[in-house]
């Protein structure tokens, strides 16, 4: 790959200037659009299926009914020694005012006394408007103020859909300055230790910072005009996304840059060099990522498929700063950057002398042993596969902390019909509304059928659940209502409501697990066999990434289940955690295996894969633990599903540096030989007589690069 253009361009005498000068324009102009992504996210269920899906043809055909999109908000009031006259005249004059609140329309329905006496209940619908859900939290924050004055020793909760939605947007309010703080003080520390340099750890940092900038400005662009879909968990991927393998690029472009100051005076020409000879494996490396990502949009959920492009944006977008904006910013400020260490012209090249120099001798020695047992201690962590429950999460699970909706639900179940404010709707043909309506009221777990209301030919028909909307057996019900309507003969009938969607979406998810998964295994293959031409070595590091990937799920399941009493894991996890842990692990891969084959090509397999591993081992582990530490930062959030995406990527990603890069592949490496390379000539490269020579005198006769 040709570098050497853009070497001279980003690290000219006069050139850098213009280098800086047009990111300070890019940023000059992203700024204020970036700052306006939040105002496009949609973090609602319906705005996440898939056109095609069931209950968003519901939710379509009852704009016939209603052209606004209602949210209803349940307010329920709770005396345990028994509703008073005094607190029904309360609810009643609360729900005359509940009228007046800007944002509900429609008819506010009257209080409803429970059966034990305890509780009163009142359905206030709220329409959500072309600005999304965030609008109406106005709405939401006014009914509560109006039902809770004047309580007097009345247990008042505000539930349901707009509930839950207020209690989300809590959840999510200040996340981007949140994570992205958090992200910043956990990069900056490990940066701090690696560069043991008060100032050098800046630059990667305002780098990094610079590019998440333009990308966010690029995605709210396109999620203004283009319908992009975005919502908070990709906003939030995003950020540690940029961060992450952005500082894993600036970490390899850094080191090769102060190795090339040593053997350069001129820091234009050290510059110029290290990018000529990292750069290639640097593009390669964030083209896969990129593609990688970029075959989410094959996904049916609208966040999952949105999410592909604003992860691809971010990896490109944090690229180009980090191969342009980076090394203009470090040329300009010369060599004491590096202080107290600052590299000297002329001086020796710390060779590989330390740890995984040492660690390679001591593979080397039984690599066959090594990679067995190393196999087998991975296929011990799967076993933690049979912990894993990722069929969705309830809204009382889906937060770390107990929330107000959630104790206004528990409430209202005590009392009510646990699926009263959120139906079961079905629309059908209208001839055929009697039929349709007998067999909806016959299914198990629905306890009411409303009475029919018709319009243009269609008939809409609201079952009350049995259970709770958001429980497992709510979810069974809908598909036992869909298997009654869908055998009535013309009726034509659709099932939606909000539970309804949490099927589709689950469903939704399945499908893409099962489309995605084997597609990036697939163009991860390809690109490794492009890169290293050759078949054995890419389908053996296939292999690994996939046991990587499954001993870190399976860890993850057993630490979710047992430390951190997580209920279970969401629908798309499974997902989202392979494709970044196989995406980002590539790099790793690239790294380290470009270098093998750069020196297997003089000194064969065994003495390459020795060099590669001292060569590359220090950089690729301390990129492995920026990464593990920004994916980490999104535990820092009290989602569940944050939580637990951050927590199975940061291990599943120390887990490859540490051991699955460092160890099995080395051995592997060393045990197979150069049948790693076939069918290419380099199989044909027999290894050098064992000499005893160290890994570091090889390094010290031979140029090292990251090129392929």
């Amino acid at each position: 790959m040709a570098t050497g253009g853009l070497a001279r361009l980003v690290c000219g005498r006069w050139s850098k200037w213009i280098v800086l000068a047009l990111w300070v324009v890019i940023l000059a102009i992203a700024a204020p659009l970036a700052g306006k992504l939040t105002g496009v996210e949609k973090n609602d269920n319906s705005a996440w299926l898939p056109s095609g899906a069931e209950a968003t043809q519901v939710a379509d055909l009852q704009k016939q009914f209603n052209p606004d999109d209602i949210v209803p908000a349940i307010v329920v009031y709770e005396r345990a020694g028994g509703i008073t006259q005094a607190d029904q005249d309360k609810a009643a004059a609360d729900a005359k005012a509940f009228a007046t609140v800007e944002g509900v329309t429609g008819q506010v329905t009257p209080p409803v006394l429970s059966q034990d006496k305890q509780a009163l209940l009142t359905i206030v619908p709220i329409k959500v408007d072309a600005d999304g859900w965030d609008k109406i939290l106005d709405s939401v924050d006014s009914i509560k103020t109006i039902s809770s004055t004047g309580a007097a020793g009345l247990e008042v909760h505000l539930t349901g859909p707009a509930g839950n939605a207020a209690d989300s947007a809590s959840a999510f309010q200040g996340i981007d300055g949140t994570l992205l703080y958090t992200t910043l003080i956990v990069v900056a520390v490990i940066l701090l230790i690696t560069y043991r340099s008060p100032v050098l750890w800046l630059f990667p940092i305002i780098t990094a910072g610079v590019a998440l900038t333009t990308a966010q400005a690029v995605i709210y662009l396109l999620a203004k005009h283009a319908g992009l879909v975005v919502n908070a968990q990709s906003a939030g991927i995003l950020t540690v996304l940029v961060f992450g393998a952005g500082t894993d690029y600036a970490l390899l472009l850094v080191a090769r840059y102060r190795e090339e100051l040593r053997k350069h005076d001129d820091r234009h020409e050290a510059m110029m060099m290290a990018l000529h000879r990292a750069g290639p494996a640097i593009i390669a490396s964030a083209a896969t990522v990129a593609v990688g990502m970029s075959i989410l949009t094959l996904a049916d959920l609208n966040s999952t498929s949105g999410l592909g492009p604003v992860a691809a944006l971010g990896i490109v977008v944090g690229l180009l700063a980090m191969i342009t904006l980076l090394p203009a910013l470090l040329v300009i400020c010369g060599r004491w950057l590096f202080w107290p260490a600052r590299p000297k012209y002329g001086t020796a090249e710390p060779t590989a002398t330390g740890f995984y120099a040492k660690l390679g001798a001591r593979i080397g020695r039984r690599p066959r042993a090594v990679w067995i047992g190393t196999a087998l201690a991975l296929g011990v962590m799967c076993l933690g596969l049979l912990q894993l429950n990722a069929n969705g999460l309830s809204t009382a699970d889906s937060f770390t902390t107990k929330q107000p909706s959630v104790v206004g639900e528990e409430a209202m179940s005590r009392h009510f019909p646990a699926g009263g404010g959120q139906p079961v709707t079905v629309i059908a043909n209208a001839a055929q509304a009697d039929q349709v309506r007998q067999v909806f009221a016959g299914v198990d777990g629905i306890t009411a059928v409303a009475d029919p209301v018709t319009k243009n030919g269609l008939v809409q028909l609201d079952g009350t659940l049995a259970s709770a909307p958001d429980s497992k057996a709510a979810q069974a019900t809908v598909d036992r209502v869909r298997d009654a309507v869908h055998a009535v003969p013309g009726a034509n009938a659709k099932v939606g409501g909000a539970t309804a969607m949490v099927v589709d979406i689950n469903a939704a998810n399945r499908h893409d697990n099962q489309l995605i998964i084997p597609l990036v295994l697939l163009v991860v293959l390809v690109i490794l066999s492009l890169l290293l031409r050759a078949i054995v070595a890419p389908l053996i590091l296939i292999a690994t990434v996939v046991l990587s990937f499954a001993a870190a799920l399976g860890v993850s399941a057993l630490v979710f289940r047992h430390l951190f009493n997580f209920a279970g894991e969401d629908t798309s996890f499974p997902l989202f955690v392979f494709v970044f842990l196989v995406a980002l692990g590539i790099d790793y891969n690239i790294f380290l295996m470009t270098r093998v084959r750069e020196e297997a090509r003089t000194h064969g397999t065994r003495r390459g894969a020795l060099i590669g591993l001292a060569a590359t081992g220090g950089v690729i582990t301390s990129a492995g633990i920026v990464l593990a530490g920004t994916f980490a930062a999104l535990g820092s959030l009290p989602l569940v599903a944050f939580a637990e995406i951050g927590f199975a990527v940061a291990f599943g990603v120390l887990l490859d540096t540490l051991i699955v890069r460092s160890v099995l592949v080395t051995a592997l490496n060393l045990d197979i030989g150069r049948h790693m390379w076939w069918p290419s000539k380099l199989a044909q490269v027999r290894d050098e007589p064992e000499s005893g020579a160290a890994p570091q005198e090889a390094l010290s006769s031979s140029e090292p690069e990251l090129t392929h």
